[in-house]
């Protein structure tokens, strides 16, 4: 008896101890995901009438929705470039999708938390820096990595191998070339909650859907949109072999609402998984896309409608090419339901996590923190203007101050279009020609707004 009692005595010290240490590291979790390609039109939640996402969507009921969030870029590379360093195009380092690594002096997330205390994992696509470059993962603040290194790699999700950061190293990982990679590296994101679970950690998700190729993530996913062994949409049939090693797809519609369907049931598993090990009032979830929807492997962009009212696509500087679905979620720090309608982009997260997690924000960096519009404050800091610059079809440029955008694009030889965002979210009406005062005033901003880089360079 007495034994017994000695025992509960110490498990209950035991569990206050833990508890107690547990309230005194307030230091929140932090996840963030960033789906691959999918449009601002692709959520319910943002106006999505032909798919149903309602997992997501609850997501944004429980949290705070972004009307007017941003990618760092229109394509990948320097998307997660402005991302990582808060930094935007007219100063970023890497400005396109060539293959360039991040540097050593270069401040990432994955430094930031690391000098916090945070454990930090990475599960999907990194590429900013290969093996044995200054930009390999584990250079770059991350204890535990698994993905895929090069952009391209990542546009087949059967392969031979992924790449791992563990204990300091990083390494190739053996794939079964016929298990297909996003289940098996979201299912190794959770294990890192699990495992991370009585310490601050940071989990960052750059899933790799819905980019192409098309491609159900399971069986599961796929059932739902077939009937008789046939997709219950019109198909195109994609056979296409030569573009980014895509294969043929004899259903591409319906591999894109598969893989919908599985990362919207992913978030929903993630989040009942914080819930369950009672982390979810100690953690905010963000949810977002690199940048708009792509035209690729068989990818109707109509035919969801994936851009929504917006212009433009993956690779266009319009609307549809930038504007991204933004959500974020805490309960208890996060007033459910809210709205932001402020414009923000993702070169803002590191400045708002350093404040989430009581740290200096870094000097000579383009973002801002919305941190007070996380808790239903104010903005108290507004973006004076954000700007874009791509270089895969010549030099293209675009910038956005208040309500007002332009957008100059080397294909109309270099003419300045001007766009009032507020009346015409479309961009379908160039007013140029009625504001010229307004257009000079905006050109100013655009020439303040970048300095050319090492690999970056206008020709003049």
């Amino acid at each position: 008896m007495y034994k017994l009692l000695l025992s509960s005595l110490i498990f209950l010290l035991f569990s206050a101890c833990l508890y107690a240490q547990r309230k005194k590291d307030a230091r929140p979790n932090i996840i963030y995901i960033m789906a691959d390609d999918l449009g601002y039109g692709d959520l319910g939640c943002y106006g999505q009438k032909t798919l149903l996402t309602p997992n997501i969507d609850k997501m944004a009921k429980e949290g705070v929705t972004f009307t007017q969030f941003y990618a760092g870029s229109t394509v990948c590379a320097p998307s997660r470039c402005a991302l990582m360093t808060g930094m935007h195009m007219g100063h970023s380092y890497i400005r396109g999708n060539k293959e360039l690594p991040l540097r050593e002096e270069d401040m990432t997330l994955g430094k930031l938390m690391k000098q916090k205390g945070y454990a930090t994992g990475m599960f999907g696509k990194w590429g900013l820096g290969l093996e044995g470059n200054s930009g390999s993962p584990e250079k770059q603040g991350w204890d535990r990595f698994l993905g895929y290194l090069h952009h391209r790699a990542a546009h087949r999700f059967n392969v031979d191998h992924l790449w791992e950061v563990k204990n300091g190293k990083l390494n190739k990982f053996p794939m079964d070339t016929t298990t297909n990679t996003y289940p098996f590296i979201f299912n190794a994101a959770t294990k890192f909650i699990t495992e991370h679970q009585n310490e601050p950690f940071f989990l960052y998700l750059p899933v790799t859907i819905p980019h192409a190729e098309m491609r159900a993530p399971t069986e599961e996913s796929l059932r739902p949109f077939i009937k008789d062994s046939r997709s219950i949409f019109t198909e195109k049939p994609f056979v296409n072999v030569s573009y980014a090693s895509y294969r043929p797809q004899e259903m591409p519609n319906a591999a894109f609402a598969a893989m919908m369907w599985q990362l919207d049931q992913d978030v929903g598993k993630l989040l009942q998984l914080l819930k369950d090990l009672n982390l979810d009032t100690n953690t905010y979830v963000f949810f977002t896309s690199d940048n708009g929807p792509h035209q690729e492997g068989g990818r109707e962009v109509e035919f969801f409608d994936s851009n929504g009212s917006l212009k433009g696509f993956k690779r266009d500087l319009y609307e549809g090419g930038i504007r991204v679905p933004m959500i974020a979620w805490a309960p208890g720090k996060i007033k459910a339901g809210t709205t932001c309608e402020e414009p923000f982009a993702n070169w803002d997260i590191l400045p708002t996590l350093s404040e989430l997690t009581d740290q200096k924000v870094p000097e000579d960096i383009d973002g801002i923190s919305f941190y007070d519009v996380l808790h239903n404050q104010k903005a108290q800091q507004k973006h004076s203007y954000l700007y874009w610059e791509f270089f895969e079809r010549g030099f293209d440029q675009a910038l956005r101050a208040g309500d007002w955008k332009i957008v100059k694009r080397s294909s109309s030889g270099g003419k300045t279009e001007l766009y009032n965002l507020k009346d015409d979210i479309g961009e379908q009406r160039d007013v140029s020609s009625r504001y010229p005062e307004k257009v000079k005033s905006l050109e100013k901003f655009m020439e303040s707004a970048r300095v050319d880089s090492k690999e970056f360079t206008v020709k003049k």
